[in-house]
């Protein structure tokens, strides 16, 4: 197929590019660069399936028309993720994950694309049972971030239910990776790696306590790719990720060994803060056969290994 990525030279994009290539379909990859960098897609240059990458807003409603029409797919990845920008200044939030997934929907409905949503797992309440959080766990939006999310899950749904496009709702849980920023409010893996190697301390917010059910970004791209293709996943939300937690605290230790380099710090935003988060993924692999394959332990040791020749060969980690 002909697929439109956005977001795609963000941490996630790129590794649902290179899945996308690997399977034989064309890609057009679209990004504002406000946090991608399209260096992160140097690895596909050169690729024949890889269409010129294009710098653009999914908020431009004649760039969305353009791109669709052009396009047999849509992963649609493009999103202001952090939970304290969505906070301090929810209108940008608001108008980059709701008003751009409408605009993408609306030049999917004029050309019959298919649309795949990337939602989060930060939309849901506390898991509560041992088997996790499945896609009836009620959600509860604590931030500006997670209700945009929400409202761009229901305008996707929408879409299927009013005009038969086919789409799908996604919610990975928190995954991890080479590539992924480890700046601001980057993922916890790769800021707790960049700190270790860097011999600084790593700065827990709150008591640690609080659990994550981490997904490799392999794992994550072969999900997306195959929730993208699958007529069986129309007008459905999956979610993705291992049915195993680990406290910020376990996951510290594993990072960095010496406990005298780990402190505690109060958190940023605690009223945003889910406490446990442990997937429940049964109806992904029940829908569309998918398992995750990378145990945490090669996760973090690959994340490591990534950051590491790229300090010693003084390229800049973001």
């Amino acid at each position: 197929m002909r697929v439109l990525v956005t977001g795609a030279a963000g941490f996630i994009g790129r590794w649902v590019v290179g899945e996308l290539l690997a399977r034989g379909h064309t890609v057009l990859p679209v990004d504002n660069l406000v946090a991608g960098d399209v260096a992160n897609l140097d690895e596909f240059a050169g690729h024949p399936n890889l269409r010129p990458f294009e710098e653009g807003d999914v908020r431009d409603a004649g760039a969305c028309r353009r791109w669709t029409a052009e396009t047999d797919a849509v992963a649609h990845l493009a999103a202001s993720i952090s939970v304290q920008d969505s906070i301090d200044d929810p209108e940008t939030t608001f108008d980059n994950d709701v008003v751009g997934t409408f605009r993408l929907l609306e030049g999917a409905r004029r050309s019959g694309a298919r649309v795949l949503f990337m939602s989060t797992c930060m939309v849901y309440d506390r898991a509560t049972t041992p088997a996790g959080i499945a896609e009836t766990h009620p959600t509860k939006p604590a931030s500006p971030y997670a209700a945009a999310k929400l409202s761009g899950e229901a305008l996707t749904l929408s879409y299927f239910h009013a005009y038969g496009l086919p789409t799908t709702v996604i919610r990975p849980f928190n995954t991890y990776g080479p590539f992924q920023r480890s700046v601001g409010e980057g993922g916890v893996v790769a800021i707790f790696t960049r700190l270790s190697l860097r011999g600084e301390t790593l700065r827990i917010y709150g008591d640690g306590t609080q659990t994550r059910d981490l997904l490799y970004a392999t794992d994550c791209a072969r999900f997306v790719c195959d929730a993208l293709v699958s007529d069986a996943a129309t007008g459905r939300i999956l979610n993705a990720g291992t049915g195993h937690d680990v406290s910020v605290n376990d996951l510290a230790a594993a990072i960095e060994p010496d406990a005298s380099r780990i402190a505690h710090v109060d958190h940023i935003h605690p009223q945003s803060e889910i406490p446990v988060l442990r997937c429940d993924a049964r109806e992904a692999e029940r829908v569309l056969g998918w398992r995750p394959e990378v145990p945490l332990a090669d996760g973090l040791r690959a994340v490591r290994s990534w950051m590491s020749d790229r300090i010693a060969t003084g390229v800049a980690v973001r």
